[in-house]
């Protein structure tokens, strides 16, 4: 993704199982990308679950991304 480099702000959503990854690409890229970091696993929760862990995300993407 460049978003960056056309001056579009991002946000990645990773799940917190995948923070050593997160860590390395962004050191091998020398980038420091925006995370918001949820509750891993994903894929076994419910809707109800899905909703709460993207409300309680909802403001520190939005901060990120207006930063």
């Amino acid at each position: 993704m460049n978003f960056d480099e056309r001056g579009i702000p991002g946000v990645s959503v990773v799940t917190t199982g995948f923070t050593d990854a997160v860590d390395k690409q962004s050191k091998a890229l020398g980038f420091d990308p925006a995370v918001v970091y949820v509750p891993h696993p994903i894929q076994n929760r419910t809707k109800a679950e899905i909703e709460a862990i993207a409300d309680r995300a909802f403001a520190k993407v939005m901060a990120l991304l207006k930063s």
